[in-house]
């Protein structure tokens, strides 16, 4: 990704006398901070006796038509890794400042032209104390029991949330995190988020469980063995779905899973194909034919159970219901990662074999069609009071706009999902949002980026600040209120501008 960073031409504010403390009213600390330093957030600082946001406005680059061509093709000359007909820019709220105190307009509040109608996105870094994350990790390995708590260097920070299909969820931060506890609880609780938005690794440990380590975009590690690979299904989808693989290769397959584990002779897809009956007899509660709930607790063995030798699921099989020595027998996790091979002797115990390269190309099939383990991390957050003070007079009004699909959100230029109901609470993929999108204040509370997208006559009759808004050239060439310095980055593939609903009046897909 190419950079480039310009210092704006700016009229700074009103310079103080020299070595004279100022005081920032960016959020509710209110520092006072001495010439060359920066305040309690290291965002702002007291430079040539103005108050100035240290980090720069970002601007992104957005190709000029959708579809367009990224490289020239036909130029003759190498690619320099410049995007080409890059016309439009997107001011975002990363380095922006804030709207604090509730009365002021946004920092920016910028008008462009796009195929003909005039669009204003309302610039904001929103101070967020009602926010958290949540953390999806692909993995079937137990972290921990539901509600068990989630710390931080001891400190707790969330908690274990109900698992998904494949996946364990964790619900971490939040008010009560952030501001109702003590002063560690909270500094650590904001640190974490942070670090988590900005993609950065965190480790966890949760209370009678696991010490996983989260960072957006990468495999987990679970007490120090890094995570390769979700399950394809529970043990039942995978009956279903390999069960024809193993027709004629192998007399029984049981696929060993905490959530339900498979048998391919009793399951309906192992009796549509013709397989015939084995005796055998799994350890567990029988659910529906060929479908065991509760075979282990959970833990880090075979499937996410505590299982390391995967026999001790199996009772003694019936020679009068198909057991007969010499049966096949193949047992394999969800993942493909552990398997085994058996055959019974006379007294129709499963004695261990060497694996048989026939059955190789089955299990490598489970492994092909299991996608890779990621942690993925959604920053959620109620966007309240000096947020929606910062684009109208009438706060309400915002809040209907963005339900009834007028205003467009997102979140450093990324979009975010918008919850319905009451309010405008968000949540955003931070891999999707530029690095080092999210800040704090040592309120505490996160600070993240947001922007309102509406047509110009739109934002008019909602009541925004008519009088303060200013072309993106204007902005481009003078900057904002806090002498922000300029960074422009080309916008990712997959952000979407200008937003095809306030174009069209579509609704978002």
């Amino acid at each position: 990704m190419n950079e480039l960073t310009e210092r704006f031409e700016a009229s700074p504010p009103e310079k103080q006398a020299a070595g004279e403390k100022l005081r920032c009213d960016a959020c509710p600390v209110m520092c006072y901070i001495a010439e060359g330093r920066t305040g309690a957030c290291d965002r702002y600082g007291n430079f040539g006796g103005r108050i100035t946001r240290c980090d720069p406005v970002m601007v992104l680059e957005h190709a000029a038509e959708e579809g367009a061509a990224l490289v020239p093709l036909d130029s003759g000359e190498p690619w320099n890794g410049e995007l080409v007909n890059t016309k439009r820019r997107f001011v975002s709220a990363i380095g922006a400042g804030t709207t604090y105190p509730d009365y002021k307009p946004a920092p920016f509040i910028v008008s462009q032209e796009v195929e003909g109608v005039d669009l204003v996105t309302v610039v904001t870094e929103g101070i967020f104390s009602y926010c958290g994350v949540k953390v999806k990790i692909d993995t079937d390995r137990f972290l921990g029991p539901e509600t068990a708590t989630v710390r931080v260097a001891g400190e707790a920070v969330g908690h274990v949330t109900t698992a998904e299909y494949g996946s364990q969820m964790l619900s971490l931060g939040g008010v009560h995190h952030l501001t109702g506890g003590s002063k560690a609880e909270g500094r650590v609780t904001c640190q974490a988020l942070m670090d988590l938005c900005n993609k950065k690794a965190v480790e966890l440990s949760i209370d009678g469980g696991a010490t996983v380590i989260v960072q957006a975009g990468q495999p987990p590690v679970i007490d120090g063995k890094r995570e390769e690979r979700m399950r394809v299904g529970c043990g039942s989808a995978a009956i279903g779905m390999f069960a024809t693989q193993w027709k004629g290769l192998v007399d029984e397959v049981v696929v060993v899973d905490d959530h339900i584990t498979g048998v391919v002779s009793e399951h309906q897809a192992g009796k549509v194909i013709g397989w015939e009956d084995t005796g055998i007899r799994i350890v567990g509660r029988r659910s529906t034919p060929g479908r065991y709930f509760k075979v282990s607790e959970p833990g880090l063995g075979w499937g996410g159970t505590t299982i390391e030798d995967p026999l001790q699921i199996l009772g003694a099989f019936n020679e009068k219901k198909g057991a007969r020595p010499g049966l096949s027998l193949l047992m394999v996790s969800t993942t493909g990662e552990q398997f085994a091979y058996y055959e019974l002797d006379e007294a129709l115990k499963p004695v261990k074999k060497p694996f048989p390269e026939r059955l190789r190309k089955s299990v490598e099939l489970i492994e092909e069609n299991c996608e890779p383990a990621l942690c993925t991390v959604l920053f959620m957050g109620g966007a309240g009071g000096s947020l929606r003070a910062g684009v109208t007079e009438n706060p309400v009004n915002l809040t209907r706009s963005v339900q009834g699909l007028k205003t467009y959100v997102t979140c450093g230029g990324a979009p975010v999902y918008v919850w319905p109901g009451g309010g405008i609470t968000i949540m955003v993929d931070v891999s999707r949002t530029p690095d080092n999108a999210f800040g704090y204040v040592p309120t505490p509370a996160l600070v993240a980026p947001i922007e309102f997208t509406l047509r110009r006559d739109d934002y008019i009759r909602l009541g925004g600040y008519a009088d303060e808004i200013r072309s993106i050239e204007d902005v481009l060439e003078k900057g904002g209120e806090y002498f922000n310095a300029r960074e422009s980055r080309h916008a990712q593939d997959d952000n979407p501008w200008p937003p095809r609903q306030q174009l069209r009046r579509e609704p978002p897909r």
